[in-house]
């Protein structure tokens, strides 16, 4: 019998697994919406992961991860249903549903059908109880996850400018992209929700920590600047010029806000493009 795998590789149209020798793989599974037979309703899963073992170890397993802001809101039916469609879809029975709660709760952990005598479907998950998980044991961890999350765990309620400190060190010593630090860094303030009050007591207690969220800030806002001007000077090149060549493109990329502005002056007497550019 084939494996699971490599039915999934086979079937036209289905997503192809990468094959990347050496070490494990976790590759996130493109988001299917899929549309019940029966009806208009379409089911998107959170975060489909797949992972894999290219030596060959085991076949590939998926990760089904889903999150909920309010337990009572989840429906372990459509948690089956999510399963289940996923499983057809890429052809594989290798899945291990996982369900993130932010705010605790006591969902149903587990769904069983049939009769009196017998159980036709049996089915659990993995639960991952934010709301639980002690904070002050990930305070120095190197996981940025984990580190992103310390806010929506369990820690008491005078630690929370300290836990909110650390999630914010967490966020600037593990995680180097700027554009996924602006976007990390209003996840750690939604869920630590620090009033203004906190927030002074904040800044008196961690002055480091405030220097660099304000050097960032203002980087970030020079940076959208610069490519804003950058979006600017391009259009102006083609509608004088009726087109910008490559090369003249990526010097605009690389130019600082002192030089795109030179260059946009020079548009208005340049007699050509490379005019502009000398």
């Amino acid at each position: 019998m084939a494996s699971s795998r490599n039915n999934a590789q086979g079937r036209e149209g289905r997503p192809q697994w990468p094959k990347i020798h050496g070490r494990r793989v976790r590759t996130p599974i493109r988001q299917e919406q899929i549309k019940e037979r029966l009806g208009d309703r379409f089911l998107e899963v959170d975060v489909p992961l797949l992972v894999e073992w290219p030596d060959g170890r085991r076949e590939a397993l998926l990760f089904l991860l889903e999150e909920e802001t309010r337990a009572r809101r989840f429906s372990i039916y459509r948690l089956v249903s999510y399963c289940v469609s996923l499983a057809e879809l890429l052809g594989t029975d290798r899945i291990v549903p996982v369900v993130i709660f932010l705010d605790g709760g006591h969902p149903p952990r587990e769904l069983r059908l049939g009769g009196d005598f017998h159980s036709y479907l049996r089915f659990h998950y993995l639960v991952c109880d934010l709301a639980r998980i002690d904070a002050t044991a990930w305070l120095e961890s190197d996981n940025i996850v984990a580190r992103l999350n310390l806010p929506a765990m369990a820690y008491p309620p005078s630690r929370k400018i300290d836990i909110y400190a650390q999630a914010m060190r967490g966020l600037f010593n593990l995680e180097t992209n700027p554009e996924r630090q602006a976007k990390y860094l209003d996840f750690i303030d939604i869920y630590a929700d620090l009033d203004d009050n906190e927030r002074k007591v904040y800044e008196q207690r961690y002055p480091e920590e405030v220097r660099k969220m304000t050097t960032f800030a203002e980087r970030f806002i020079e940076k959208g600047v610069i490519q804003g001007k950058a979006l600017v000077l391009l259009k102006q090149l083609q509608i004088r010029f009726g087109g910008v060549d490559s090369q003249y493109r990526q010097r605009i990329e690389q130019a600082d806000a002192d030089t795109l502005l030179l260059w946009a002056e020079r548009i208005l007497t340049a007699d050509s493009i490379e005019d502009v550019f000398i």
